[in-house]
């Protein structure tokens, strides 16, 4: 039987097994700081301190509480595994470029003598990175899954935009942004015809 995979080189199950480790990662790096009372937390973003920005990197991973990690997990996964279906690569891309805005943005404007936890950032960055991809690659699969992810979260990514005491619309606004940014940067762009 020729052109069939074995199942493990599937890349769209490699991307699924991605977003399967973060999040598990998340589950028991909070498991760890509820057992450490809280003391994860301290490795957050602390806006304009150098010790700080390795929260850019950390941040996502840690929450403040069962609540907050329930909250993150449930959108992560779903969009993260629609993502996920178009590689690992492309699944690496975004949240790389998600995550980096989110933090540094946080990191940059956010309140001093603040913490900043939690992947609601990423997750801003994959709704506004699967509504905006279909604008840029004009694709109707992907403009009709950007219409559902608008329709199922807008409400929530407009909410989540205004400045709460306790919420970091910083992340939420920068998470936003790296959105569209990774899905014009990632923007499939028809190769010019050859000249003869």
């Amino acid at each position: 039987m020729t052109g069939a995979q074995p199942a493990g080189r599937d890349p769209r199950l490699n991307a699924i097994r991605i977003v399967i480790a973060m999040v598990a990662l998340m589950w028991v790096l909070e498991v760890v700081d509820v057992a450490l009372d809280h003391r994860l937390d301290r490795y957050g973003i602390e806006p304009r301190d150098p010790d700080g920005l390795d929260g850019v990197l950390a941040a996502p991973f840690l929450h403040v509480g069962f609540g907050h990690l329930i909250a993150n997990t449930i959108p992560f996964v779903i969009m993260g595994i629609v993502i996920a279906f178009e590689g690992p690569l492309r699944l690496l891309g975004v949240t790389a470029v998600v995550g980096l805005t989110s933090g540094l943005g946080t990191w940059l404007i956010a309140p001093e003598h603040t913490i900043h936890l939690g992947a609601s950032g990423v997750v801003f960055g994959y709704s506004t990175y699967l509504i905006a991809r279909g604008w840029f690659n004009r694709h109707v699969v992907e403009i009709t899954i950007g219409v559902a992810v608008a329709v199922l979260w807008g409400g929530a990514l407009l909410a989540g935009l205004e400045p709460q005491r306790g919420i970091s619309w910083q992340g939420h606004l920068f998470g936003a942004i790296g959105g569209v940014v990774a899905a014009w940067a990632l923007t499939r762009r028809p190769q010019p015809a050859p000249r003869l």
